[in-house]
């Protein structure tokens, strides 16, 4: 790059900076007290990168965090939604779920994932991620184990409780660290590499119960018993893995050179966001968060993505039941909505069966993540999965024949799936700095939305009633409603922010034409985070 060109930021080349910012890097580099991103750390002046050196670079990060980080969400994922497979297998006669217990012990996971979500953020900035996410997926692993030899309801319930306390602190913990390394306008493809890995468990959950079927009565265990042992005891297994694979903080990846390390804590610090900068959690930063409008509009519309997305991933099987075929057709035809298919001929009927060459949910995902990046906005993307959504259970309400039916399963599990890192994304590009009155760092913010609407995960186990076979016009209702507020919210959200856009915009012009100067100091305006003058919302 020669002098005086821009990286793909818009930023100045590095080469071009003044001098006193450079010496100023220097003073910061060599400063011991200086705190990079959570790490202490002497790192030398940040180079300057081409744009191919650049992406060479983030792929070198890529690579090493983004498939340990994808492969725990879908264990994650396939551990708290097996259990509607393993209720195919034999666990609802064995344990006789007979009324609302099934679907109270879909409840008894999300009411405590949505307590521990927050404060599992808050344990983890006081220990090293690199030991804190890795530990509660063996804990997690362990407790998803033991759930396999459960002989009780009560037992059941207790199990689904611990379940949910262990893997609160992933999904969050996971953004938070992202946040660390990513750039803002980075964060969504990763996020959604991330979050792609959920749509892949929903696969393998239905193809793993059909294989692991044949092992019933093996040790006078029930089929519902091994999924959930061997699924745990693989989860144990990564978890493990993990703890040799993941990093800290960039300042402090050994993976790296000093001088990559450098420019990726340079491109966090100017990129318009305060992430990590302040990390002591007060009071007034949760009171400052909970009357805020901009988290209030995202919690309605994460509710409106994540409601569809629970209800489809845990009834998905159930609700393909009443199509009239047998438990293992059942179990097999749970894969397809989710993965690329082939024709087999089984107990002379022709269906649908996994096949791993693609995933068109993965397909829809990623090319979402991309051109979301690509073109800097997320509205659009968001809007087109809750289009898909309301396809999907318009059709599925209505009387259609069963195979239309099962057709529009696919635009259910697509547009959930392929909107949801797009919601984390926005409002993650939207909050910076000094959140309300001084600052509350982005974690802290996000996981009030998570730990807020995950009740919706709550929310969609109850809706799905066994009475209400086989059109399910409760659920499917319920589904349709939580669309429909992100139908109307996410065009409010754009308004606003492109008004608020468009008057600092004018109020810029207005001082440069005066030749003003600006008042604020650069502290101010960073702890000012989103509320600056100088912050341009994402659309």
């Amino acid at each position: 790059m020669s002098t005086g060109e821009k990286t793909d930021t818009g930023k100045p080349s590095l080469e071009k900076r003044s001098e006193d910012a450079q010496v100023d890097d220097v003073k910061i580099a060599n400063s011991e007290e200086f705190v990079d991103f959570g790490g202490e750390s002497t790192l030398p002046p940040p180079p300057s990168l081409s744009t191919e050196e650049e992406r060479k670079l983030w792929r070198k990060v890529d690579f090493r965090l983004m498939p340990i980080l994808s492969l725990m969400y879908l264990l994650s994922f396939l551990d708290r939604g097996n259990i509607g497979n393993a209720r195919l297998d034999g666990l609802q006669d064995q344990l006789n779920l007979t009324g609302n217990k099934y679907n109270i012990a879909l409840t008894m996971y999300f009411i405590p994932y949505c307590l521990f979500e927050c404060p599992a953020n808050l344990v983890l900035k006081r220990f090293r991620p690199s030991k804190w996410l890795p530990g509660i997926t063996v804990v997690w692993g362990t407790v998803m184990t033991l759930m396999g030899l459960v002989k009780t309801y009560p037992q059941l319930v207790g199990v689904r409780v611990c379940l949910g306390v262990a893997e609160a602190g992933l999904f969050p913990g996971v953004v938070y660290y992202l946040s660390l390394w990513y750039p803002r306008h980075m964060l969504q493809l990763r996020i959604g590499l991330f979050f792609g890995a959920a749509s892949l468990a929903g696969a393998f959950s239905g193809l793993l119960a059909y294989g692991i079927n044949f092992m019933s009565g093996t040790h006078k265990l029930l089929g519902w018993s091994w999924i959930f042992i061997l699924e745990g005891i693989a989860t144990v297994a990564v978890g493990l893995l993990a703890f040799f694979i993941l990093v800290d903080f960039p300042s402090t990846a050994k993976f790296l050179a000093p001088e990559e390390r450098a420019f990726i804590v340079w491109r966090k610090k100017y990129d318009n966001s305060s992430v990590g900068e302040e990390e002591h959690f007060e009071m007034r930063h949760l009171v400052a968060a909970v009357v805020d409008w901009q988290v209030w509009l995202h919690i309605l519309i994460y509710m409106s993505i994540i409601g569809p997305l629970y209800g489809i991933t845990l009834f998905l099987p159930t609700i393909i039941s009443t199509f009239g075929h047998n438990v293992p057709v059942s179990q097999l035809l749970t894969v397809p909505p989710i993965c690329k298919f082939r024709q087999y001929y089984l107990e002379h009927l022709w269906i649908n069966v996994w096949c791993l060459r693609s995933s068109p949910v993965s397909i829809v995902l990623y090319i979402f993540a991309y051109w979301s990046d690509k073109i800097k906005r997320r509205s659009p993307f968001i809007y087109a999965g809750l289009l898909m959504c309301l396809t999907g259970f318009s059709i599925n309400i209505s009387n259609a024949p069963s195979g239309v039916k099962y057709f529009g399963t696919f635009f259910c599990v697509a547009g959930s799936y392929a909107a949801f890192p797009g919601v984390v994304a926005w409002l993650g590009n939207n909050l910076s700095g000094l959140v309300k009155s001084l600052k509350l760092s982005l974690i802290e913010v996000l996981t009030e939305v998570l730990g807020s609407t995950n009740a919706d995960g709550a929310i969609a186990s109850n809706i799905y009633r066994t009475q209400d076979k086989p059109r399910f016009i409760v659920g499917h209702g319920c589904e349709l409603m939580f669309v429909g507020i992100g139908l109307i919210c996410v065009p409010f959200a754009v308004l606003t922010y492109t008004r608020i856009n468009k008057r600092r915009d004018e109020i810029a012009r207005g001082m440069l034409e005066r030749g003003e100067k600006n008042l604020y100091t650069n502290k101010e305006l960073r702890e000012m985070g989103d509320r600056a003058p100088d912050f341009r919302y994402t659309i």
